[in-house]
């Protein structure tokens, strides 16, 4: 008994070791990524311990109690039930305060970044209304079933390409010509919706140059699944050169690198 005991514990520890190291943490690309990347991690360390716990007290009881003839009920243990309380609050407060920390921030809620701004969903209603930031700002609209991307510094335009330089603040300011979209940028975990006749903002740092697909994440009709693009991150002296060279034309993106 006591050896079956062992084998099953050493493989339940065995199994969390190898969940924990194939879950460990990558190269985050983007400021988004990696504040969602940690709060993930902060979670699943706490709950991968917590599920063994459980698991190991199911499995000693069914073990120690599968044939027991004489069952009887549970007695009171006010301190067992005020241990067991106290440590749930805990954890709730943990996973609060962690989730918390992280739906402030500029990058994953940037609405709220914007002082005197209190419609973190429902965005500008004219492009007047916009305020000013101290980002890069890129105006990307989307329509059935293509994204359009203008840089206002330049008056370059883009088609189904978004170009943003690597380690430098962006604003993408989302609007829609039709119906709601999404933008969903998985590799910098960005996501805004685009409403018609409205502006949401997306912020983001992207790290290293390199191409991100982004997608429609929002049913927006017969072509929602062929509405994709992609984000170019290249380093600020490509992109500020780009800019320049394509000054009040509509062009593709510059090579990463």
């Amino acid at each position: 008994m006591r050896s079956r005991r062992r084998t099953i514990v050493t493989l339940l520890v065995s199994a969390l070791s190898s969940l924990l190291a194939l879950t460990g943490p990558v190269v985050a690309q983007s400021a988004n990524r990696e504040l969602i990347d940690g709060l993930e991690y902060q979670l699943l360390y706490v709950a991968l311990p917590l599920t063994l716990f459980v698991l190991l007290i199911l499995i000693y009881a069914a073990v120690k109690f599968h044939d027991n003839d004489d069952p009887q009920p549970t007695r009171e243990d006010p301190a067992l039930e005020i241990t067991w309380t106290a440590a749930t609050a805990i954890i709730l407060l943990f996973v609060g305060l962690s989730g918390y920390s992280v739906l402030v921030s500029p990058y994953v809620s940037p609405s709220q970044a914007l002082e005197g701004d209190d419609r973190p969903q429902g965005g500008f209603e004219s492009f007047e209304d916009l305020p000013e930031t101290d980002d890069e700002e890129i105006y990307v609209t989307g329509y059935q079933w293509e994204w359009q991307a203008t840089y206002p510094g330049a008056n370059v335009t883009t088609e189904d390409e978004i170009v943003i330089p690597a380690d430098e603040n962006v604003t993408i300011w989302l609007t829609s010509d039709d119906v709601i979209h999404s933008l969903f940028v998985p590799d910098l975990s960005v996501k805004q919706d685009a409403f018609p006749g409205r502006y949401t903002r997306a912020r983001t740092i992207a790290y290293e140059p390199g191409r991100h697909t982004a997608v429609c994440a929002e049913f927006c009709g017969p072509g929602h699944s062929r509405m994709e693009a992609e984000v170019v991150v290249v380093d600020p002296e490509t992109y500020d050169r780009w800019l320049e060279e394509n000054e009040g034309t509509v062009t593709t993106a510059p090579t990463p690198g």
